[in-house]
């Protein structure tokens, strides 16, 4: 049984593309003496790229439908009344298998968050940066704060808003979607599509618009990156940049710049 995705195209098409807005400063305001560079949402754009190429997981938010839907949908399910309208983030997994930056994600029917979007939910998809060594040095302000940690409030974090697409099989197979994805999760080897556990396809999250917080604003980007920024990120670019604590030694108090993080 294959999901009815299909029929979710026309919910895109009233989608509009939100105009970038101006970076908000968070704690303090930059001025002309600032030591450091807002970065620009192209930029932003760059390291989100990244963040996507080497976060395999997410989390996918969608809208439980009507009580009406749910019971013409899935009759044989129970669920809580008053669940109308209400929103529901769960973790999924995630990968970047298309050099479009659109995620590729393996879709099983049996999920909530896939259940919903077959009964006409849209769909988001957040990520958030996680540091793989802690830094040597913190911010002074959380200087008294366990060392081995970190403020997540001064890391990357974005969502991704649009609609899922089921990727024709010719597709699958000339890009090897099955072999990416096993890469970054060796168990989902189990619930491929023709498996006998789930039923499940191959889906992408068609990105129509990008909304970015790259940390505290007084040294990172926050607003709207527009969708062709996004889209046209080249993979030298984003494989030429570094994020914090990717390397050990990395500053709590560093800045992004276009090569890399600030050190």
């Amino acid at each position: 049984m294959r999901l009815p995705l299909l029929s979710l195209l026309p919910l895109a098409a009233a989608k509009t593309i939100l105009p970038p807005q101006e970076p908000h400063h968070i704690f303090s305001n930059p001025s002309e003496q600032t030591a450091f560079k807002i970065p620009t949402s192209y930029e932003s754009a760059i390291l989100a790229r990244r963040i996507l190429h080497l976060t395999p997981l997410g989390t996918l938010s969608t809208i439980f439908p009507s009580s009406s839907q749910h019971a013409s949908s899935s009759s044989l399910e129970q669920r809580p009344t008053g669940l109308d309208g209400i929103p529901i983030g769960l973790m999924d997994y995630i990968a970047d298998c298309e050099s479009t930056g659109n995620p590729t994600i393996l879709a099983i029917n049996i999920a909530t968050s896939f259940k919903n979007v077959a009964s006409g939910s849209n769909i988001s998809l957040s990520l958030q940066w996680t540091p793989p060594y802690p830094p040597s040095s913190r911010i002074s302000l959380f200087s008294s704060a366990n060392p081995s940690q970190y403020s997540a409030a001064n890391l990357p974090r974005f969502s991704l808003l649009g609609y899922l697409e089921p990727i024709p099989e010719e597709e699958v197979e000339a890009n090897d979607i099955g072999s990416c994805f096993v890469e970054s999760h060796k168990d989902a080897k189990y619930w491929l599509p023709g498996n006998k556990i789930h039923a499940s396809e191959w889906v992408r999250l068609v990105v129509r618009e990008v909304y970015w917080i790259g940390g505290f604003g007084d040294r990172a980007y926050i607003g709207w990156i527009p969708v062709e920024d996004w889209r046209n990120v080249s993979k030298a670019e984003w494989k030429g940049v570094r994020l914090p604590g990717e390397k050990k030694g990395w500053r709590e108090w560093g800045a992004e710049v276009l090569g890399g993080w600030e050190l």
